[in-house]
């Protein structure tokens, strides 16, 4: 491709026909010889030939490139604006779509609209249709046979999306790696026609989907040998048995608010893949955890980095021992809200907890001045600890850690999203 397409004329050019104008002040004024004859047919070759040269001649893999180097969305629909082929490579290389607003979701139910749409945007690799409480079965049949190369899809909160739906994603995008279908209304079978199609699924939300059991988890295992992250939450319905023998490719799992029985914690890390588990605000209706939790700690997770336990009635010293000793890459934890924790449990992370960041220690009530010095001696990558003032914590125990620990940062505030940038890929984000 020539770096130079478009030249800029500084003086007129003669056209044929035309005799151009002589100085009075020449002595030939007036004259035309057989050289200036050649000149000026020169020239008039020369000014028909940059007069062809125009980027709407080009290829359309050229003009692909050239959209592709504009920097700013401004340029990219400043292309677009020029005419109906910049217009086709423009809607060519759109990738990422998000339809998913309350504000605009009113008007989805209109398939011949978002057919109309999709058609225009077929080479997307990331559509997002989360929060339209419109999207139904037949609405999403109609716009996926658009999507063949779709890599991640957002359903969330779809609530008229049933089994029949998925069975039209598993039927048009067989390269999809991402799905999100966080509060949908699926069932087991759902997911099992899901992961038998879509085999390379790497990322699966299905958080607050209430009838999914082990069953429909025992099917992504079996089939999406690529899974490496799992967003159960609130799935109270799954006990955690369909995890035993999981496949080592799972390193992110979030499981608040669920209610497995007293072998999960074995089943959940069978893998050995695990750095990042959240298993905050277990339920206590099924069972009575016993000695589960403390099979974190007995080389089931040596690769775990950030483990989330906080409102963890069922986190004590014992379990607290455990980990510490048996998760030796810890980097960040949290155990906010974790009342049972004493005194031996502050002591065993600042004992074994050497590669430890940052700790998480809201109001945590059995936290004292003895466990806050603890902390602060043995851990010694510690940068950030994040707690609440007064308890049994006192002013003179915060001054001695930080003239122990100058260099730690202190929060008296509680921080809610500890999800790490590398456990699920965010919303547009292309894989």
């Amino acid at each position: 491709m020539e770096e130079h397409l478009l030249v800029r004329v500084e003086e007129p050019v003669a056209t044929h026909g035309s005799v151009p104008k002589a100085s009075s002040s020449s002595p030939a004024a007036g004259l035309l010889t057989d050289e200036t004859k050649e000149d000026q047919e020169f020239e008039c070759s020369k000014n028909h030939q940059y007069s062809c040269i125009s980027l709407t001649h080009l290829p359309r893999d050229s003009l692909r490139s050239i959209f592709e180097k504009l920097d700013s969305n401004h340029d990219q629909e400043s292309f677009g604006l020029t005419c109906h082929g910049f217009l086709d490579i423009q809607n060519l290389s759109r990738k990422c779509l998000k339809l998913g607003c309350r504000s605009t979701c009113s008007s989805l139910h209109d398939s011949v609209n978002i057919e109309t749409l999709l058609k225009r945007f077929n080479q997307l690799e990331s559509l997002s249709l989360g929060t339209c409480l419109k999207v139904s079965d037949s609405l999403l049949n109609a716009l996926l046979k658009y999507c063949s190369n779709l890599r991640s899809l957002y359903l969330d909160q779809c609530c008229y999306l049933t089994n029949a739906g998925l069975t039209s994603v598993a039927s048009c995008c067989l390269l999809l790696s991402i799905i999100s279908l966080s509060r949908c209304t699926i069932r087991d079978s759902g997911l099992e026609i899901l992961s038998k199609s879509c085999k390379s699924l790497k990322e699966v939300n299905i958080s607050g989907c209430i009838r999914i059991t082990d069953r429909g988890i025992r099917s992504l295992n079996e089939n999406c040998s690529q899974l490496r992250a799992l967003n159960i939450s609130g799935c109270d319905e799954i006990v955690g048995e369909s995890f035993e023998r999981f496949s080592s490719t799972l390193t992110c799992l979030e499981a608040e608010y669920c209610a497995f029985n007293s072998t999960a914690a074995g089943s959940i890390l069978s893998g050995g893949g695990l750095e990042y588990l959240n298993l905050s605000s277990l339920h206590h209706k099924l069972f009575n955890w016993g000695p589960g939790l403390e099979l974190i700690g007995l080389g089931f997770a040596a690769n775990l980095k950030i483990p989330i336990m906080q409102m963890g009635d069922f986190v004590d010293d014992d379990v607290i021992t455990e980990i510490s000793k048996g998760c030796p890459l810890l980097q960040e934890w949290n155990l906010s809200r974790c009342h049972k924790v004493g005194i031996a449990g502050w002591e065993s992370i600042g004992l074994y907890c050497k590669n430890l960041e940052r700790l998480h220690v809201y109001e945590c009530k059995k936290l004292c001045d003895i466990g806050l010095l603890a902390l602060g001696y043995g851990c010694k990558c510690l940068s950030m600890i994040c707690m609440r003032k007064g308890g049994q914590v006192t002013t003179a125990g915060i001054q001695h850690f930080q003239s122990q620990r100058v260099g730690v940062e202190i929060k008296y505030r509680e921080i809610s999203n500890l999800v790490p940038c590398w456990a699920f890929t965010r919303l547009g984000q292309i894989n």
